[in-house]
Order: C-alpha cells, then sequence, then structure tokens
C-alpha cells in the first residue's frame, strides 16, 4: 500500500512513499541490488529496498525515507521506501520494475525448483544434504544455525552482525558435534569443489586451505591454480575466529579436518596474525602433522612458525608458491620479485613516472577486498606512510591524516561503506564514487584490486576500465596523467574471463600484475622513483 507523507526538502516536487509486502522474505543482497536498479529509474530521488529489520529502519531513517507504516514493520515484512517525483514516475512503477527484476532473477537461475520456507523444511525436501548456507539478518542467524548443528549439519554462516557470546557457543557445539561452523561473516569456501559465496573456479587438487580471510583465501586458491596444482577443500572461519574470544576453534577444527582428509597432502593457514594464545594452540598442532604446513599470518613471526615446523610466508602469492613447489618435491625460497625481469619492470616504471608532474606525489589504494588491502599496507609501510580506513597501527588511521594530503590505502568494503548498500566486489559503485572522490591533481598513483569469481560482479575490470578512463579524461583538462596499477584475482575458468579482464584493463593503460603482492611491489617502485623526482 502506498501512503502520501512530507514533501521533501531537498526537491519541491519530491514525494515520499513507502510500499510494504508482509511475510516477503528475500536477501539482503538481492535487496541492495534492487535499490541500486530503482535508483536508475528517471523520477526517483532516493530509494530503499529492504526487509523490516531494525538496521534497515535505522538505514530509512538516516536516509529521510522513515513514515509512521515502517514503525508497524516486523523482520518478516519488505518495505520499498522511495523520494520519488510524482510527475515522472509512480509507486506502481516502482512495484513492477521491483518484481520484473526478481523475475530475470528466478529465469537467470533456474529458480523453478521448490523454495522451502525453513530450514526444516529444507532439510526434509533435501534429506541428502549435510552443509546449510546461512544468509539471513545477523541478529537472527544463531536460531537456525542451531537448528543446523542439532540436525548434524555443517554450517557456513555468511551473516555478519552476530554477537560475540553467540559464536563462541555456536562453534563449541559444532565441534562437539565433529562438525564445521565456518563464519559468521564468512565469505569464501569451497567444499568438494563447489564454491561458496565469493570464491573462484580452480581445479580440484591436494591442497587443502583454512583461511580466516575471503579475498586472501580466494588470492592463494587463484595462484596455485595458475601454478598448474588444485585444492581439495577450502574451509572459511570468520574474521573473529582467530581472536582470543573465539580462540581459534574453528581453524583448529578445519585444522584438523584437512589433516585426517585423505585427498590432502599440504595444508595452507590464512589469518592476520592470531592472539598469542591461539597461535600457540595453531603451532603445537602443526608440530604434530603429519603433513606439511604452509602458514600465511599476515605479518606473522617467522621464528615461532619455523619452530612448530611450518613453513612462513611472507605474501598470499608466496603462500601458493611455497605450497605447490613443497607438494612437488622442489626447492623453494621467500619471492620477493616479479614474474618480469627486473629490467623490464624498471623500464616501465619510467615510462610510466615519466607522464607525472611534480606535485603528484600521492598514492591512492582502493580495495574491495580488505586481506589485500592489508597486505598492500604491510608491504608499502616499510619505504612509505600509509594512512587507511583499517590501519595497521592506530596513529596510521585516516582521521590522522595531515592537512589531508598523503598516501590512502582504502578497504572499501569495510563495514562503514557497506552500511546499506552490496558489498563492492557485488556492486562496483562505491569504488566508483571513491575515484571521483579520493582522486585529484595531486594523485599520482592508483591501486586497485579486481576480484573476479562466484558472487562477484559480472564485470568488474569494466567498471574499473570506465572509472579510469574518465579520471584520465578529467586529469588531462589540468595537463596530467595517472599511473594505474592492478592485480586480477581470478582464473580462465571463472564466468568473467581472467584474460578478457587483464585485456579490458591493459585498454585504458592499466599495469596489470600476476598477483597483489607484486601489484603492490611495482606501486612501492613507482612511489620511490617518484620521490628521486619526475
Amino acid at each position: 500500500m502506498g501512503c502520501p507523507a512530507k514533501t521533501s526538502t531537498r526537491a519541491r516536487h519530491m514525494t515520499l512513499r513507502t510500499k510494504i509486502k508482509r511475510n516477503a522474505y528475500y536477501d539482503s543482497v538481492t535487496l541492495m541490488l534492487l535499490s541500486r536498479e530503482l535508483q536508475n529509474l528517471e523520477g526517483v530521488e532516493d530509494v530503499l529496498v529492504g526487509m523490516g529489520t531494525d538496521l534497515n529502519l535505522d538505514l530509512a531513517r538516516d536516509l529521510g525515507l522513515a513514515t509512521s507504516e515502517l514503525e508497524a514493520l516486523t523482520p518478516n515484512d519488505l518495505f520499498i521506501a522511495a523520494k520519488i517525483d510524482e510527475s515522472k514516475t509512480s509507486m506502481d512503477v516502482l512495484e513492477s520494475a521491483f518484481n520484473d527484476y526478481l523475475n530475470k532473477r528466478a529465469e537467470t537461475d533456474g529458480d523453478d525448483d521448490f523454495q522451502p520456507s525453513s530450514l526444516s523444511s529444507a532439510i526434509q525436501s533435501m534429506p541428502g544434504a549435510n552443509m546449510v548456507l546461512v544468509s539471513i539478518a545477523g541478529e537472527y542467524a544463531a536460531a537456525e544455525v542451531d537448528e543446523a548443528l542439532d540436525a548434524g549439519l555443517h554450517v557456513m554462516l555468511f551473516s555478519d552482525n552476530v554477537s560475540v557470546e553467540d559464536e563462541l557457543r555456536l562453534k563449541q557445539k559444532a565441534v562437539e558435534k565433529g562438525l564445521l561452523m565456518m563464519g559468521p561473516d564468512c565469505g569464501t569456501a569451497i567444499i568438494n569443489g563447489k564454491p561458496l559465496c565469493f570464491a573462484n573456479a580452480v581445479r580440484r587438487g591436494k591442497i587443502g586451505v583454512v583461511g580466516a580471510s575471503g579475498t586472501g583465501t580466494q588470492e592463494v586458491t587463484v595462484q596455485v591454480h595458475k601454478l598448474g596444482e588444485g585444492l581439495s577443500q577450502v574451509i572459511g572461519t570468520g574474521g573473529r575466529d582467530l581472536k582470543e574470544q573465539i580462540g581459534g576453534l574453528m581453524m583448529i577444527q578445519g585444522f584438523q579436518s584437512l589433516i585426517a582428509d585423505p585427498e590432502t597432502d599440504l595444508i595452507v593457514l590464512i589469518s592476520k596474525p592470531p592472539a598469542p594464545s591461539v597461535a600457540e594452540k595453531i603451532y603445537q598442532i602443526a608440530k604434530t602433522s603429519p603433513k606439511p604446513v604452509v602458514i600465511d599470518f599476515i605479518g606473522g613471526d617467522r621464528a615461532a612458525v619455523e619452530a612448530a615446523g611450518a613453513v612462513l610466508c611472507i605474501s598470499l602469492e608466496d603462500a601458493a608458491q611455497k605450497a605447490v613447489r613443497i607438494l612437488r618435491g622442489e626447492a623453494y625460497a621467500d619471492f620477493t620479485g616479479f614474474s618480469l625481469p627486473d629490467e623490464q619492470i624498471d623500464r616501465i616504471i619510467e615510462r610510466e613516472v615519466a607522464k607525472l608532474k611534480p606535485d603528484q606525489t600521492e598514492l591512492r589504494a582502493l580495495f574491495t577486498g580488505g586481506t589485500l588491502a592489508d597486505e598492500a599496507m604491510k608491504l608499502l609501510g616499510v619505504h612509505h606512510d600509509i594512512y587507511s580506513n583499517i590501519p595497521l597501527s592506530p596513529e596510521m588511521a585516516i582521521e590522522n591524516l595531515p592537512s589531508g594530503r598523503g598516501h590512502i590505502c582504502l578497504d572499501l568494503g569495510e563495514d562503514k561503506f557497506t552500511r546499506g548498500r552490496p558489498h563492492p566486489m557485488i556492486d562496483p559503485q562505491t569504488r566508483t564514487e571513491f575515484f571521483k572522490s579520493h582522486v585529484d591533481g595531486n594523485t599520482g598513483v592508483i591501486l586497485v584490486d579486481v576480484v573476479l569469481g562466484f558472487g562477484s560482479y559480472h564485470d568488474p575490470a569494466g567498471a574499473v576500465a570506465e572509472s579510469v578512463r574518465e579520471i584520465r579524461h578529467r586529469l588531462a583538462e589540468q595537463g596530467k596523467d595517472v599511473v594505474v596499477v592492478a592485480s586480477v584475482c581470478g582464473t580462465e575458468l571463472d564466468s568473467q574471463d581472467l584474460n578478457k579482464s587483464i585485456e579490458t584493463l591493459e585498454a585504458e593503460g592499466v599495469i596489470v600484475l600476476p598477483s597483489n603482492a607484486q601489484a603492490v611491489r611495482f606501486t612501492d617502485r613507482v612511489l620511490q622513483r617518484m620521490k628521486k623526482g619526475v
């Protein structure tokens, strides 16, 4: 039903309208993408489509889209709230567009099968299933996970906003039952060759991975694939798992599962540095593991890792390279360079830096992958002051950026930027906006990641290429250009196609390196060369 409300103060002819659908559940990602689609309709100033959760209602209030009707909603009710110019559109048009979008998704997904209304009915309809993926509002997720674990099912919990207390309790239950409880906020797994949520199409093989990082895990699996080997199982844990409060329960459970797995010959562990007590538990298991263990605790303690009989890695790419070489019985060493000869890298750098003016001194690193951003800051921070919304140390918080000028590395998937909108791997609009707002005449280098695979935008390289084209045009008006560096996390088997994505970027003059680590090292060299003067 629609209800007229107050006229917007921002536009004389804008009217606030609301449409409510009772007991009509849709997942949050679908609704966020729908909001984006409806936003593009003529006559729509602002729109929000969501379930009636407290979080979404707060967001509607923040956006100035709330009406009294929304106050009576339950989390099972769907709403469309919009500011529209009724001389150009109507809520009937928005509702029709809403239905058309859902119908197209159903056709694309082959959504003609039975759609269970509850977990219990899903279990009844698929009696042979042994895993459930939970993606609902976080405040309701724990009850579903409880039910799944009680039914003897492994769980991948994509939902965030689950309390630490619930996470600990659920993981303890899973361990007691010998089950996996991946998450909350677990975005990447590959189980028996099936990618779940954000993951890449990679070949099966003998390398098993347990990762507390989504894009970090993707980068390792992609690099393993590129080197000609494959993955047995890829187990996610959720980002909080290795903190003191959780105690690494799922990292340990996954680790032990891979030790027992006859199809896994080598194990890779990926995380930010764990809490010391958690790290010690993991090292103790590594000491007795009958299988080789490769560890990338980004910025981790080499001595402690090696004392546990494991192999420390200095980057995600290095983890993949060492895993492959050890699996093949080959010698290995830290990989700190480039796939191309140094001389060729230096020639490219000289060519690119020659484009810049003396006042173009700053880096803008705009990442969609949080772990890729972490790795970038770790490597760049050796030679440069890098400010960030996810700083490696408090003093490097972006709020402390002197006079608003300096090097910036942003994780655009951080909660602050995704509230009420899709993750930038799903929808490139957030990064597009940051290209416009954060790149100016003082920018010398732009560094980006392009993440392909299941769950990601259908053409992330194309979106970056368009932003680069627009930025170059804007800078050209000032007689300037910019160096753009990228890595593409993906394979030739991904729907977005690795080779096509690289070609799209290179057509816009982007320097594409074969890994995030190499892209960051290249950027580091460019920045050092810029310090010497252009």
